[in-house]
Order: C-alpha cells, then structure tokens, then sequence
C-alpha cells in the first residue's frame, strides 16, 4: 500500500492511497477458497465447488465484497501511518479499480485540530453549600407523615379526608363492560383520583349502605369506545376511616427505613441539599466552562458543526430551524469548542473511565430508586449507548473536578431562600440566545472507524 498526502488546505486533508492488484488477487484467492466450503452448486459434492466456477458465477459480487474489505482495512491504516485524528467520517474518492488492476483512490478527511489549552490558574468560580434550615426540614418530615397516614374506622358519615373502602358493579345502558367490577377499592376523600367527581358522591357513605353513582368514564380511556361514557356504579360500602394523626418519633422514622428520628431528619436535609446542589453546580460548571471557551481559539471541523446542528434541530420544524439558525450555529460552535478543549485536558492528564466505575454509578442510581431497581437494570441491559453516554458523563465530571482543583474556587454557603435566588435568576430567559445554560459540551471521540465511499 503507498499513502501520499495529496493535499491539506486548513483542517482538511486528502491523502491518495494505491493498493497494488497482486493484494487485491491475493485476497481474491482466499475469499474463493472460504467460499468453497460454502458453496452448494449442482453437479459438485459439498465443499468441492473448484473456484474458477464460484468465481465465473460470483466473480462481480465477491470482488465488490474484498475491495469493500480492503477500503475499510487501508483507510484504517492510511490514517494511522499518517498520524491523523480525523473528525467524523472520512468520505472515499475511488479513482481506479477493476480485476487485474490497482486499487487508487482517494480518502477526504476532516480533521480535528490541534488544541494549544492555556493554564487554568487565573480561572474564577464559586461554589455553593447549601445550608438546610430545621424549619425546611420539619415541613418535609409532616408532608411525608401526611403522605403515609394512617386511617382509623369510624361509624359516622364519610366526610373529606376520610377513607372509603367499597365493592362496585358498573354499567353502560344496563349493560356489563370490561372492568365493569371491582372488589376493595380505597379512595381518600378530596383527591379525586378515581374519576372525576366520585369522591363528592361518596361524601355521607356509611358502612354497610348501598350507595348509587352516576359517573363519566375518562376521555382518555384504554378501551376507545368506553370513553366519556355515562356509567351507573352500584357501590357496597364496606368501611368508612377517618385519618388518625401520625406521631413523628423514632418509630415513624423506623418505618421511613431509618434508624430514628434523628436519622431520618439526616436523610432529607441531604435529599434537599442534593436537590439544590444539582442546579447549584450546573451554575458553577457554566462559570468554569465560559472561562474556557473565552480564553482558547480553535479552529472547528464545519462537518462536526453541521451534525451538531442536526441533532440540535432534529425535532423543529422548518420555519423554527430558520428563525434560529444563526443562534443554533453559534451555540454548535460552543458546544464542539468546549468538547475539543476539555477532550484535550482528560487526554493530557491520562483521564480515564473504567467499565468498573460506570457499574458502581449504576448501582447508585438503583440504590437511589427503590422498588424500580429491575426497571433500572432492565434499561442499562436493553440500551448498550446508555452506559456510553454514562461514561461520557462521568469523564466529564472527572475533567471538571481537576479543572476545580486547579481554579481560584472560592466556597460560599447559602440558605435556601438564597439558593432559590441564585438559580431563578441564572435560569432567567435570554431573549439574545436560544442556548440551554446547562447544556453540556459535545463529546468528540478522537478516532471514527466508519467510513463512507463517496
């Protein structure tokens, strides 16, 4: 194989590769020979096909098929040799090809550019710790025993905010439907989670009595012709319970999974912290990020700025892609910018993801869901780009941590009134920039082995 640079004009690159015919024939040779264990042909025993027949029968195809082979092999190693970090797919060019002939053609590059980072020293940011008030908390500990109350019964009349458990039979015109019968049904007064306006009807139930109501099946309905139907529900009220109030102590915190009180009132002063600390940090990150990209120019691949802008825009409609393509542009800009830059720092600083790493992430993320762990596992397991796009995320986080490390980070606490200030305010609309504020850069992978013949 003989690989020359024909030309390089800025980030683009073609280089002229000529595969002589005796490779070409030699590869020929052993695809007709794999072949001759597979061919079936009539008139020849299995696997004794000689391969001048294959070859007269299937010349044209398996010559397509091994120099489609040979392209994807010295594409490859034209790149390497030549010692190119190309930018999306590279596109081929075929000049000359044909049995008993080389193979020249030419392969057109976009290549990523060389990134000169600067030193990060002088950078400026600040972040944020979270100061969680005991008032804050007490109200989450009440909405959560509100949330698991329970229920005493009681012989009076069902009024709102009691629990009213009942068997129904339904009709439509005096006829049964499927789900027309229900057995042990609780409903809490005053939410109206069973169909709109049942609760009200419900209101003045007694234990034991027959109570007759008239309803409309939802709009929404799985069975399309049982939708906003007039339905008559015959209900047995089989008890009516009126809510006791839940003391907070030690065995309440015991059933929240906690230790005691104390601990459990630990466990949500970090839930609320963590809630805080997201947007909090996306607004550091944003400070950090800005920084960066102001203070490096780099030349962009227009190829990697129009695939950004498709996915960008993959879901607008035309009119929408127009009005804002000038601001779509620049925020593509930003992001390939961004990726190229912090892609180089994780690489100068040997920064790595092990596939380890991104199963103990996983095992956080089921640890923090509990009773959807299968669903968790199930989606990781059925989506292989998931756990990519998590060890994406997690390189990045390492690159910004170092990034951290090495900036002037002032720490600064705040209350969560204060907290809620600083996030409202960096989430105002910017009516000069579509841009999303916490939009992460794009992840540039250095090398791409797919290739497409133009």
């Amino acid at each position: 194989m003989k690989v020359e640079v024909k030309s390089k004009k800025g980030l683009k690159t073609i280089l002229s590769v000529i595969v002589d015919k005796k490779n070409i024939q030699s590869k020929m040779e052993e695809r007709l020979n794999e072949l001759q264990k597979e061919v079936a042909l009539k008139g020849f025993r299995p696997g004794k096909v000689p391969p001048a027949v294959i070859k007269s029968q299937f010349g044209k195809s398996i010559y397509g098929e091994v120099v489609d082979k040979i392209l994807r092999e010295t594409s490859s190693k034209a790149i390497a040799e030549k010692k190119l970090k190309i930018a999306g797919q590279p596109k081929i060019d075929l000049k000359q090809f044909g049995e008993g002939k080389d193979l020249n053609y030419e392969l057109q590059i976009d290549c990523l550019p060389n990134v000169n980072l600067k030193s990060f020293d002088k950078f400026k940011a600040t972040s944020f710790k979270v100061k969680v008030e005991d008032k804050i908390i007490d109200e989450k500990l009440k909405e959560i025993a509100n949330q698991n109350k329970q229920f005493e019964e009681k012989n009076e009349k069902a009024m709102n905010g009691d629990q009213v458990t009942f068997d129904y039979s339904a009709t439509i015109d005096g006829n049964k439907f499927d789900g027309s019968e229900g057995k042990g049904i609780q409903i809490e007064l005053g939410k109206d989670l069973f169909l709109k306006g049942f609760d009200e009807k419900l209101m003045g139930a007694k234990k034991d009595e027959m109570k007759q109501i008239y309803a409309v099946l939802p709009p929404n309905h799985p069975k399309k012709e049982l939708a906003n139907k007039k339905t008559k529900f015959e209900c047995k009220i089989l008890n009516v319970k009126k809510p006791k109030t839940r003391k907070i102590d030690d065995d309440f915190a015991k059933l929240m999974g906690a230790k005691d009180i104390k601990d459990l009132k630990t466990l949500i002063e970090k839930q609320i912290s963590s809630q805080y600390s997201q947007a909090l940090n996306s607004i550091t990150k944003k400070e950090i990020l800005d920084q960066i990209e102001k203070n490096h120019q780099v030349d962009l691949p227009q190829n990697l700025i129009d695939q950004e802008i498709l996915i960008m825009t993959q879901n607008l409609k035309t009119e929408e892609k127009e009005k804002y393509k000038s601001k779509n542009e620049k925020l593509a800009k930003s992001r390939i910018k961004l990726g190229l830059l912090l892609n180089e720092y994780g690489e100068k600083n040997n920064l790595k993801v092990s596939d380890e790493e991104v199963k103990t992430e996983i095992q956080k993320q089921i640890k923090g869901m509990p009773g959807q762990e299968k669903m968790v596992v199930d989606y990781y397991q059925k989506n292989p780009s998931a756990s990519q796009s998590l060890k994406g995320s997690l390189y990045e986080e390492k690159i910004l941590n170092l990034i951290k490390s090495k900036i002037n980070l002032s720490s600064q606490e705040v209350s969560t009134k204060e907290a809620e200030k600083i996030i409202a305010n960096f989430n105002k609309p910017n009516i000069d920039t579509e841009e999303s504020k916490t939009t992460s850069p794009t992840k540039i992978k250095p090398k791409s082995k797919k290739i497409s013949k133009k």
